[in-house]
């Protein structure tokens, strides 16, 4: 099983910027397709971004597009969300997160994710 730790997480003013990192156990990282969601007080957990397992392609929920960009370094077993221009509707703690699905694609709903990090919190003021 894979384990996953976030990191990257803090406060940061509207406009700001922050890069967040997940780095995972294991020697097969790269079989899996990797994904980012958050959990803001008081609401269920969202879909952020995905990235294959090569990292070819990335697919987003229609609120971060242009401004987050999820990538992966699969030498280094860490997958990176840059956040950019955030708002204060983006402070939510923030997963990564493995998907085993890996034969379709975009996987976007939490059940096709089986291993989650702790998690990481991000706040934006405004």
């Amino acid at each position: 099983q894979v384990q996953l730790v976030e990191s990257g997480g803090g406060l940061v003013q509207a406009g700001g910027s922050l890069r967040l990192s997940c780095a995972a156990s294991g020697r097969t990282f790269s079989a899996y397709h990797m994904g980012w969601f958050r959990q803001a007080p008081g609401e269920e957990r969202e879909f952020v971004a995905t990235i294959t397992k090569s990292g070819g392609s990335t697919y987003y929920t229609d609120s971060v597009k242009g401004r987050f960009t999820i990538s992966r370094d699969n030498a280094k077993n860490t997958v990176y969300l840059q956040m950019n221009s955030l708002k204060p509707e983006d402070t939510a703690v923030y997963y990564c997160a493995v998907s085993l699905r890996t034969y379709y694609w975009p996987n976007y709903r939490e059940s096709d994710y089986a291993s989650w990090g702790q998690g990481t919190q991000v706040t934006v003021s405004p």
